[in-house]
């Protein structure tokens, strides 16, 4: 029999949060971040990230995460950590800007301009973030990859 061939993961569509309550996770996210909200209903909402999303469905049951986490990518990774602290969310020790929301969920923040995840240049046209560009190492990583932006 001959061998199949595998499919591909080529990224992701969305990731689903667990929360406590929607109205309460939207007030806490929204006063973080500036996002478009795609929809929402009474266990649901989702938020707009370009050509992906973020769910936050109700429901959030379990204790809170250890090392389980995802890393959200941000336009400024100075000014989230400054939104955290005048929040008064607690960064987590380490050296990354970690967190965790009032559910549990770990969350760690990344700059667009450090690290090899590049939106289409007309998804970051569509978003208003066309001026956004990445860092020589980044760039480097992507060059090695040979995915450097032209």
């Amino acid at each position: 029999m001959a061998d199949a061939k595998k499919v591909r993961i080529l990224g992701f569509n969305h990731i689903a949060l667990e929360v406590g309550d929607i109205e309460e996770a939207l007030a806490f996210y929204g006063g973080l971040f500036d996002f478009k909200l795609r929809s929402k209903n009474d266990s649901m909402a989702f938020i707009d990230l370009g050509d992906q999303f973020l769910a936050l469905q109700k429901g959030r049951t379990q204790a809170a995460d250890d090392g389980r986490h995802f890393g959200l990518v941000v336009d400024d990774k100075e000014a989230a950590r400054k939104a955290l602290l005048e929040a008064g969310v607690k960064t987590l020790p380490g050296l990354f800007l970690d967190f965790l929301d009032p559910w549990g969920n770990r969350i760690e923040l990344v700059g667009y301009d450090n690290i090899q995840f590049t939106k289409a240049p007309h998804v970051l046209r569509g978003m208003g973030l066309a001026h956004l560009s990445k860092n020589d190492a980044a760039i480097k990583e992507l060059t090695e990859k040979g995915m450097a932006p032209r």
